[in-house]
């Protein structure tokens, strides 16, 4: 190993030179922000996760050998599962990682179920859709407000009072000629 006894001093760098020789310039200022290309009027009306008291919960109750997969359960649904209600609709983002979409309109709304927990703190939701498929949300904070909202969405879509069929070739309404 070599150690040189007498370092050279190094040149001065740009922080150490005096200010008057330094130039001046001034950020650039910021550019107005513009609503996102293809934004079509669609207002958020929630947009988060699981309610954090069902993880407290959970939490306390998984302190135990037997809560233990309640706590894991409620883990992983604190970290992966996010929702989002719109005025158009509502998207549910869960699964591996956050990997699943499902994405559910007004219209395709039959009926809208919902039981509280933690003490009405929080509450679990189902939407039943008109195809007889069910869309369930689990640990929603402010779920009574949120159950409001979707209902009524789906009583002013235009679709939602007709659940008539298609005609096709089932169709016995028609007179024969």
């Amino acid at each position: 190993m070599i150690v040189n006894p007498s370092p050279e001093p190094a040149a001065p760098s740009a922080a150490a030179q005096p200010a008057a020789t330094q130039p001046v310039t001034k950020p650039a200022a910021p550019a107005p922000a513009e609503p996102a290309k293809g934004s079509s009027g669609e207002t958020v009306f929630y947009e988060g996760g699981p309610a954090r008291g069902d993880l407290i919960l959970s939490l306390l109750i998984g302190l135990t050998l037997i809560g233990l997969p309640i706590a894991i359960g409620s883990i992983v649904r604190a970290l992966w599962l996010r929702y989002r209600i719109t005025s158009r609709r509502i998207s549910v983002s869960g699964g591996w990682l956050g990997r699943d979409r499902t994405q559910v309109v007004y219209a395709q709304i039959r009926e809208v179920l919902s039981v509280p927990r933690g003490f009405g703190a929080w509450g679990d939701m189902v939407l039943v859709l008109n195809d007889g498929s069910r869309l369930e949300m689990r640990s929603v904070p402010r779920f009574r407000e949120l159950e409001a909202y979707i209902e009524a969405r789906r009583q002013a879509s235009p679709a939602s009072g007709s659940t008539k069929p298609a005609p096709g070739f089932g169709d016995t309404t028609r007179a024969s000629a």
